[in-house]
């Protein structure tokens, strides 16, 4: 956990440029009475900007990886067809460090604790998530709905998703995220997936007809 504390997103370390070291701080929960240490922020050991990038490495728990990856599974391999290997790194990659500044300044603006870090690969996800509905719109997804399955187009899956992250991130205005999620960073990877995935998709080459 400490490792987590050192290299996760601080807004206040990303807004003055400089490293913060906190005290830990003793939790009680209010039904068990169990008393819990909770490690304070620890030095970063690299250049605090990098913390937007290898934030993006690290999550909080096997649901929020598994989660994460079921989306990346689901629309990462269309993007990468498209864009190539390096191309799709540098998207993703953008996407999630566009996703770390959207939480970090929506945080400055909300008046949220600029001292709680955030880490997870959801905001760059979110960003493949836009592009890929840009891309593929009429695509169809498989959703889960009770007992079985629906295929739905991707605009329509994906929208509602993102219709979903604005109205959870309006209802974090004035205050912390809702539920410890940086919805903002959601809101800004999608929309900056979807304006910077015309730039990384390589132009179709057609070939010249030839008149003999």
């Amino acid at each position: 956990m400490h490792f987590t504390f050192a290299y996760s997103t601080v807004p206040a370390e990303i807004l003055s440029g400089r490293d913060f070291v906190t005290d830990s701080k003793i939790l009680q929960d209010p039904y068990t009475g169990q008393r819990v240490e909770m490690p304070g922020l620890q030095r970063t050991d690299i250049p605090i900007y990098l913390t937007l990038i290898s934030s993006m490495f690290m999550h909080g728990g096997i649901a929020h990886l598994a989660g994460n990856m079921l989306y990346l599974w689901i629309c990462g391999d269309n993007l990468e067809n498209r864009m190539g290997h390096q191309r799709y790194l540098f998207f993703y990659l953008l996407c999630g460090i566009i996703a770390g500044l959207s939480h970090v300044f929506a945080s400055a603006f909300m008046g949220s604790s600029l001292l709680i870090p955030s880490l997870g690969a959801s905001g760059a996800i979110s960003g493949v998530l836009g592009g890929y509905m840009l891309l593929f719109p009429t695509r169809r997804i498989y959703l889960w709905v009770l007992l079985g399955t629906i295929a739905v187009p991707a605009f329509l899956a994906v929208g509602l998703w993102f219709i979903f992250q604005v109205i959870n991130g309006l209802g974090a205005l004035g205050g912390e995220e809702a539920g410890g999620i940086a919805y903002a960073a959601h809101i800004g990877g999608f929309i900056a997936g979807m304006i910077l995935v015309k730039f990384f998709v390589p132009k179709q080459i057609i070939p010249q007809k030839r008149f003999y």
